[in-house]
């Protein structure tokens, strides 16, 4: 079992910045991927970024240039620097764990991210 843990969400005003931290528990293989993801009532679940353990990145077009997620191995964490932040950012935003070559997957509770224009 894996447990993902969220912090950092909160209330900020355009143009502001955040930074969520994810931090991930329990017993699972090394080589896997983590990600953030977010959703706003009504509609699906979308990517913002993801991270290998090679730290090879993946970016939703939308948060280009303006976010940036990384991660420590040794801390099992992983983080979502999100600069320029527009009231279209406004959504709950989900840590996400998964492994290549198996269906496997964890998501942690999700920390709610507001802007204010």
């Amino acid at each position: 079992q894996v447990q993902l843990v969220e912090s950092g969400g909160g209330l900020v005003q355009a143009g502001g910045s955040l930074r969520l931290s994810c931090v991930a528990s329990g017993s699972f293989r090394r080589v896997n991927t983590m990600g953030w993801y977010r959703q706003v009532p009504g509609k699906q679940r979308e990517l913002v970024a993801t991270i290998s353990i090679s730290d090879s990145t993946n970016y939703a077009d939308s948060v280009k240039g303006r976010f940036t997620i990384s991660r420590d191995n040794a801390k099992n964490t992983v983080y979502l620097q999100m600069n320029s932040l527009k009231p279209e950012d406004t959504a709950v935003y989900y840590c996400n764990i998964r492994w290549p070559y198996s269906y496997s997957e964890y998501w942690g509770q999700g920390t709610q991210v507001t802007v204010s224009s």
